[in-house]
């Protein structure tokens, strides 16, 4: 069973019918039985850091669900679904990550510079389409992406990530920052495949299939 972690925010209709349209059925999922029971899981996201976090710590599933991944089980991350496997954000204070990959996630900041050497208003949040670099194209959630391909963002804040070897795609707006993690059956992404058109379907199949 493929189970999208339902935490009460986001856009999980659109995750669900990405998933559907690769003709094989998901569900909802809200509880610790759930999670138990996926073979693939999702954990999506659009809105604060804090009330999702809180959501999943009070749900119980942050146990079973960090025993799924270590176990093997493929998960995908989307946009705060991202942010939440690093060790704290520091949106709207300080909190506390799933702690899944060192390292922290902040909001874009740009010097007068950086702004200047774009050629345009840099504003927050980024929003749009843009390119990624793939870093780790041998990985199967790459299989078939072109180099130089364009994936749809919404986002103030991005991670930090401590270690470079998690990092698998590069994503430059204003400057470079860390736009995909990928470690073995874990993969997330700072952008939605779901609303990114054939590319971001070639990842879902890819995720669904070849993980």
């Amino acid at each position: 069973m493929i189970g999208i972690i339902d935490y009460g925010m986001g856009n999980l209709n659109s995750v669900r019918k990405s998933v559907e349209a690769q003709n094989v059925s998901c569900s909802l999922i809200t509880t610790v039985e759930e999670v138990l029971k996926c073979d693939r899981i999702i954990l999506p996201g659009v809105g604060a850091f804090e009330n999702a976090i809180t959501f999943l710590k009070n749900s119980g599933m942050v146990e079973p669900l960090l025993e799924k991944i270590k176990s093997g089980t493929p998960f995908l991350g989307i946009c705060l679904g991202m942010q939440m496997l690093f060790d704290s954000s520091t949106e709207n204070g300080f909190f506390h990550g799933l702690g899944l990959f060192p390292g922290e996630v902040v909001k874009f900041h740009f010097t007068e510079e950086q702004c200047v050497s774009a050629g345009e208003k840099l504003s927050i949040p980024h929003m749009g389409w843009n390119q990624v670099t793939v870093e780790q194209p041998e990985h199967p959630f790459w299989r078939g992406v072109e180099p130089g391909s364009y994936f749809y963002f919404v986002h103030s804040y991005h991670a930090l990530p401590k270690n470079r070897a998690d990092v698998a795609t590069f994503t430059n707006y204003g400057y470079e920052f860390c736009s995909a993690i990928t470690r073995e059956n874990v993969v997330a992404t700072q952008f939605h495949p779901e609303k990114s058109q054939k590319t971001g379907a070639i990842l879902i199949e890819n995720f669904i299939k070849r993980m």
